[in-house]
């Protein structure tokens, strides 16, 4: 019987580390690596291109099912705008069903020669991957995340104002978190990485111990 792929299922809420944490996990224990935040924000920028509204069901709706793995290259995903766009099309069911059977597949079938996947976003272990070896719920205070977002932003030679990031985090978690469809939870046997004190090493370095345990009770 093959063996079933091992899966890192990472949730949480935006800024608060999780896509670091997942690609340097990925490339530590050689597995592939799927942000599926990427989805929702290819979803919200094809209705954009399109000169739909992302709160227009039926416009979200169509632009998930055209959704494929090379529109996640898009640099333009990274937009803020997007990302604000993404949080609103992520709400719609009709949204998440067209992408989920994108992201199980990916979990179940990694691209070769991985043998497992590691997924982050907002609904992985409590949804998409609900039996994933390793299921994370990755965390820090709101004003620690707002600042974060802000100095990844002026980094990228964005402009913004930290009150401004900090109010849309704050909107942003409140839709994600109180959705209807798949909302923003720790999903059950979910461990809690508040990453509030700690910086990216100190939490790959903590998560990759909890990895290498389940690598080696599922051999």
């Amino acid at each position: 019987m093959r063996r079933r792929p091992f899966a890192v299922a990472i949730d949480g809420p935006a800024a608060a580390g999780k896509g670091t944490l997942a690609r340097r996990l990925a490339e530590r224990f050689g597995l592939a690596h799927l942000d599926t935040g990427t989805l929702y924000r290819a979803t919200a920028l094809l209705v954009l291109d399109r000169g739909g509204d992302p709160d227009d069901p039926t416009a979200a709706a169509a632009a998930a099912r055209c959704i494929n793995a090379q529109m996640l290259a898009d640099p333009r995903l990274r937009d803020n705008a997007v990302a604000q766009a993404s949080s609103v099309v992520a709400a719609d069911p009709a949204v998440r069903q067209a992408l989920l059977e994108f992201q199980r597949r990916f979990a179940a079938q990694p691209p070769t020669p991985a043998q497992g996947a590691v997924l982050d976003g907002r609904d992985i272990g409590s949804v998409v991957c609900p039996g994933a070896q390793v299921k994370l719920f990755v965390t820090a205070d709101t004003e620690v995340r707002a600042r974060r977002r802000f100095d990844e932003l002026r980094a990228g030679g964005a402009p913004a104002i930290y009150e401004d990031v900090l109010q849309e985090l704050r909107e942003r978690d409140t839709r994600d978190a109180g959705r209807q469809a798949a909302p923003l939870i720790a999903a059950a046997g979910a461990i809690i990485i508040d990453t509030t004190a700690l910086d990216a090493d100190a939490v790959f370095e903590r998560v990759s111990g909890i990895i290498v345990r389940a690598l080696a009770s599922s051999r």
